[in-house]
């Protein structure tokens, strides 16, 4: 019975320490980004999202084990690094598990950059390019540059 308690615990505080290191910003060796296309015919078309949009429920699982997240249902999700609606590609090496707990940083507050550099680049205000490489590299910056601190 002491052995079976000792593994209960051990199991529980492997868990703990995986929730307590919720990344912000996604592992550059296993989310360097990717990018499907620069054409602005296409990211700034009404629906394109939803016709470049097809994560299978085996690659979202594969994601969350690569970085060693068990992913609790709304807590998560797998997010594009490169947003499809920046003309990001919908393949393992844009997708990152995203939390929504993390504060200030989160899924909510990269969706936000994501409306405005969609916007943005569709307004012909910043090159697609420019848009795609600034996200990729540190979102959080990128989301300070144009948006500022998030409101906590």
């Amino acid at each position: 019975m002491r052995f079976l308690w000792i593994m209960t615990a051990s199991l529980l505080l492997s868990v703990t320490v995986a929730y307590a290191e919720d990344p912000i910003r996604p592992d550059p060796s296993l989310t360097p980004g990717a990018v499907v296309t620069t054409d602005l015919s296409r990211i700034c078309a009404p629906g394109y999202t939803k016709t470049v949009r097809h994560t299978s429920g085996k690659l979202k699982r594969i994601t969350y084990r690569e970085y060693g997240i068990h992913s609790r249902e709304g807590h998560y999700e797998i997010d594009h690094l490169i947003p499809l609606e920046l003309g990001g590609a919908d393949v393992a090496a844009n997708l990152w598990p995203e939390s929504y707990d993390t504060q200030p940083w989160n899924a909510r507050v990269k969706d936000i950059l994501e409306n405005f550099l969609h916007d943005d680049v569709c307004a012909h205000r910043i090159p697609i390019a420019q848009a795609q490489r600034e996200i990729a590299a540190d979102w959080i910056e990128a989301s300070r540059k144009y948006l500022g601190e998030p409101s906590r």
